[in-house]
């Protein structure tokens, strides 16, 4: 039973006719016809397992990340991972692992690094040089030195927390107008319970299409980054 609504984001907490098992069935599922055109024919499952790897593919294609090796597959997997895990909060008794905010630093912050590290490996002197804006007067040098290194070591922890608030706050917006829908079954007018359901089935389409654009989001910033990357 939940204590607070806020409850519904602890992973521990258990509930009758707990759906955790259906992350894993997922999950195992997409692994599984992740790459079924090689062994499959043309159908509509694979074409919109087709559809999301396309849409970061042509991403990541217009950004420096095409000449990293494996950067393509990397966003592809990742993008659809958090697809999957955004739309699986939305399922009733479902944990919303993007919720957290440990989960979603879990994903930016390895991302981030490995960026920052193969640029540091690959041209040292670039990217020192790159924390000074050209043209800048030189007394104000190490104070935007200061600035922009600040400003690359926080993109991990703006990255988790858009994704992570987001999803949260939606969360919390259905649980409230659930819980004044089931509290007032009995109480309220038929016109107050139509207009309850019709906000709840139009915010649950909304939350849809916010379970989308988050994950588009994470993945075009992760792929933004990588246009920094010294090219020689």
């Amino acid at each position: 039973m939940l204590v607070d609504i806020f409850s519904s984001f602890d992973d521990h907490n258990s509930v009758f006719m707990s759906l955790y098992i259906l992350i894993w069935m997922m999950t195992l599922t997409i692994l599984s016809t992740f790459n079924m055109m090689f062994w499959a024919g043309p159908n509509r499952w694979n074409f919109v397992l087709n559809l999301p790897k396309s849409v970061m593919a042509s991403l990541v294609m217009r950004s420096f990340g095409v000449k990293l090796g494996g950067f393509i597959n990397i966003m592809c997997s990742l993008f659809l991972l958090l697809i999957l895990f955004n739309l699986l909060g939305l399922v009733p008794y479902v944990f919303s692992p993007t919720s957290h905010f440990a989960m979603t630093l879990s994903l930016g912050c390895p991302f981030w690094l490995s960026l920052i590290i193969s640029g540091s490996l690959h041209n040292p002197t670039s990217v020192i040089a790159s924390l000074l804006p050209a043209g800048a007067p030189a007394g104000l040098n190490p104070i935007l030195v200061l600035v922009e290194t600040a400003s690359i070591c926080i993109r991990p922890i703006t990255l988790s927390v858009r994704l992570a608030a987001n999803i949260t706050a939606g969360h919390i917006v259905l649980g409230l107008i659930g819980t004044y829908l089931s509290s007032g079954l009995f109480i309220y007018s038929v016109i107050a319970l139509s207009l309850l359901i019709f906000i709840q089935i139009m915010y649950f389409i909304f939350e849809f299409g916010i379970a989308l654009i988050q994950a588009y989001i994470f993945s075009l910033l992760i792929t933004l980054y990588s246009d920094e990357h010294p090219s020689q």
